[in-house]
Parts: C-alpha cells; structure tokens; sequence
C-alpha cells in the first residue's frame, strides 16, 4: 500500500503553502524520518519528515508553486510494491482514513511529519473520504451543511466550489437563489423555509485589469504576492470588515521612565559572552511599554477578553504580542504572561524573539494566540497612528515618538518628554468607558514606573 505524502497545515491561519526545496527526489531511497523537503509558510520554514521507508515515486509537488492543504505532493513505495510509470495511487485505489499525527517544529529544531494516507488495491467496495467517512461528493463546511438542512437541500446535489471540491455557504446560498428550498420532485412554494439573512455582499475591489489599466505600458513592473504579504492583506481585510473599531488617545509623560530606565540599565551586572563581558540585560522603552501594557490589563480585567459569538473570553494572564517588522512584512511574536515577568526577562526574551522572528524560526505556538499587542513606530519618528486589532485580540495599543513638548502645569508652562499612545478596541468587547479605564491605567503605570518593580 504506497503511502500519500500530503502538504500538512502547519499554522492555523494556513491555506496554502509552497516546497522551497525538496532533498529527495524521484526515485530515492528514503527513510521514516528523513527529510523529504522545506515547506515555507507565510511565517515560517518547516522541513517535513518521511511518513514511512521505501522508494519516492510520482513526485507532484513542484518547488515555489502555491499548494492547497491536504494536496499529495509524492508518493512512498515499500519495496514489495508495484510501482507503475506513469500513473498515481490516487488513479487506482480509494482513499482510506488517514493514519498517523503530525507535528511542526520550526526548520532548526526539528521537522514536521506529514500527515499521510494509505491506499488499497482496488474492491468492490466504495471508497472512504478522509473527511469524517462522508464520500467525496459530500465534502462540506459545518456552516454549509447547516444552511443545507435548514433549507431542506442535500449536500450530495451541490456542487462545491471550495478546496478539492468542498462546499461552502456561498455555494448553498447560490443553490437555495436558483432551486428555492424544495426537495426532489416538489415545487418551492409547497415548503416553507427560513434561512438566516445574509449580510449584503461587500463592494468589490477594482480587478487587477482595472487598475493596470490607469497606468502607461512600461511605466511599472508586477512583483507576485508571497504567501506571507497574501495573508496579511487578507487578515487585516478580515479585521477590518468584521471587527467594530474605535480608537482612544492619550498623552503620557516619560521622564520618570527614562530616568528610571537609565539607573535600571546602569545597575545592570556584567556576564562573559564569546565577545567579552556584556550586560546581562538592557532596558527599552518598548520592554517597559508591554509590561505596562500587561499590568494594566490586570488591573482591569474585563479588557482582558476576546469576543466570540456564543461567550466573553476572560483570559487570566496576559498574553502581549509585539508587532515586529521582517523582510516582506510583519510578525507578532508573543511574551506569555507579562505581567509576571520582570522588565529584564520581558527585555531577552523580546530580543530573541525578534531575532528570531526576521530569520523565519519561529514556533507556531510562538506567535499564535495572545491576549493584546503593541505596536510600536516611535523609533521612525511617529507622532501617533490607530493599529489595526489583530484577531482573536480586542485590543492592540499603537506607539508614537517621545519627544519634548511644552506642557501647562499649574499654571506654568515647561518642557516635558511625551508621547501620545492609540488604544484600538474592539466594541463587541470593549466598551468607551471600560478602553477608557485599561489605557488610564497604562498612562499611571507609565508616569509612576516604580509601580512595574513591585
């Protein structure tokens, strides 16, 4: 029974991904465990084992092509198989239930198993679909398969326009439009049906046509989309189209910080490196900044939620990713309970993890999830700016430049360094009044920083 290797889906935001390299190729020896080739995903580079030993055959997968999850990109042979030039297991046999687990490690430490299928010779038998034991012709969302039964439709007489055929609600809508909600063989009118109202389709964007169309011939060249700048356009379109922002600004005042930040950073103690003695830390405003951010939420717990359609998430720790730029676009690796962390394990750990992160090693479990996020752009020389929420996130706080203003205090004027800090808040979560309360309890941390070192 040759043995499927499937390109695994190693994040869950992943739709599609491509081979950068293979290390085997058509017609190779290979062993369980041995490297077979380095998927890169939008955020990463996994290498992915062999799922079993024999020969590599009927090798699909081309290098730098899109690929849908869950497609065969080659097959394995043990060596009392029957390999066939020129056709595929996928040609000859039914599926059977997929076997084995697969994991994912970043491409340093580790590679990922792919999920594989096994496949027998032909019976007289149907054959088994991967997906929960339904047949091919049934491949569906839970989402589709609802409005299919509320609307009286069979799924078996759809056709899918998702992956690999699957159906999905745009496809029972179209169904319910043409045919109404009537079983085989009655007319529409006889049964009464009720189908949740969809929202009112969104304007289209201008076609690639039409925008090229508003330029010279020559005057521009066309550089395609990589996976990682594709789904950024897609997250924050996503963000941006479901999530009800509103935006608070305030101004904090950092002279305590800074004064506090430089004793912290000179009372740093040394330690031996390769490179000689070095601080075993050194402070930014950025690490002060996601620990005040951290605090705060704690302080006021019920901004510490994310939204979800049947209950309020209320999370217990908090959780700050950190926007970090790499070639292409933007990461955001995550410093797990924050406000437990001291300013200089909050400060190495953020400095590895953005290391890291423009090298394309992260873990997964590194930059999914979180409770919030920072977004910092005062080191550019912004003065403020409204970030984008980054789902499951309700909030997301955007960082502008310090920079010395005069400001009024009892009635006289001085010099103080400020810097104006954006709260962006999702409504469904958070309310004014309550984003109103966490980023008053930011701006105090912030002001009185001794209030981090206790």
């Amino acid at each position: 029974m040759p043995t499927e290797v499937i390109l695994p889906k190693v994040d869950m935001d992943m739709a599609t991904g491509q081979i950068s390299r293979w290390f085997a190729e058509e017609g190779a020896r290979v062993k369980k465990g041995d490297v077979l080739f380095e998927i890169e995903t939008d955020k990463a580079a996994m290498e992915i084992d062999a799922p079993a030993s024999g020969t590599l055959r009927n090798v699909t997968g081309k290098e730098r092509v899109d690929i849908p999850v869950g497609e065969p990109v080659a097959w394995i042979y043990a060596d009392d198989e029957v390999y066939e030039s020129g056709t595929t297991p996928q040609n000859r046999a039914p599926l059977s239930p997929p076997v084995g687990k697969m994991s994912a490690k970043p491409t340093d430490g580790g590679a990922v198993p792919p999920t594989s299928r096994s496949f027998a010779p032909p019976s007289a038998l149907p054959g088994i679909s991967p997906t929960r034991g339904q047949s091919q012709g049934e491949r569906a969302t839970p989402l589709a398969r609802r409005l299919a039964r509320e609307a009286g439709l069979r799924i078996a007489e759809i056709q899918g326009s998702g992956p690999r055929g699957r159906v999905v609600r745009a496809d029972v809508e179209a169904a319910v439009a043409s045919k109404g909600a009537a079983t085989p063989g009655q007319p529409a009118a006889e049964i009464p049906v009720e189908i949740p109202s969809a929202p009112a389709p969104a304007p289209k964007p201008m076609s690639d046509d039409q925008v090229l169309k508003l330029f010279a011939e020559g005057s521009y060249e066309l550089v395609p989309h990589d996976n990682m700048r594709k789904t950024i356009a897609r997250r924050l379109v996503e963000a941006k189209s479901t999530i009800p922002h509103f935006y608070l600004t305030l101004d904090c005042e950092l002279d305590a910080l800074l004064a506090l930040r430089t004793q912290l950073n000179a009372a740093a103690p040394m330690r031996k490196t390769e490179k000689g003695e070095v601080p075993a830390y050194k402070l930014s405003v950025n690490d002060m900044v996601i620990k005040a951010m951290a605090m705060a939420l704690m302080a006021v717990p019920d901004a510490n939620a994310s939204w979800t359609e049947n209950a309020m998430v209320k999370h217990k720790h908090a959780d700050v990713g950190v926007a970090v730029s790499i070639p292409g676009g933007l990461i955001t690796p995550i410093i797990r309970h924050a406000d437990e962390k001291t300013l200089s394990v909050i400060s190495n750990e953020m400095k590895d993890l953005a290391s890291r992160a423009r090298s394309r090693k992260l873990k997964p479990e590194e930059y999914q999830g979180g409770t919030t996020a920072v977004s910092n752009l005062g080191m550019f020389g912004i003065k403020d700016f409204a970030a984008v929420i980054n789902p499951p996130h309700a909030t997301i706080l955007a960082v502008g430049a310090g920079e010395e203003r005069a400001v009024v205090k009892k009635g006289e004027i001085r010099i103080a360094t400020v810097m104006s800090v954006t709260l962006s808040t999702d409504h469904r979560a958070v309310d004014g009044a309550l984003g109103a309360e966490l980023l008053g309890a930011f701006k105090r941390l912030i002001e009185n920083p001794m209030g981090m070192l206790v």
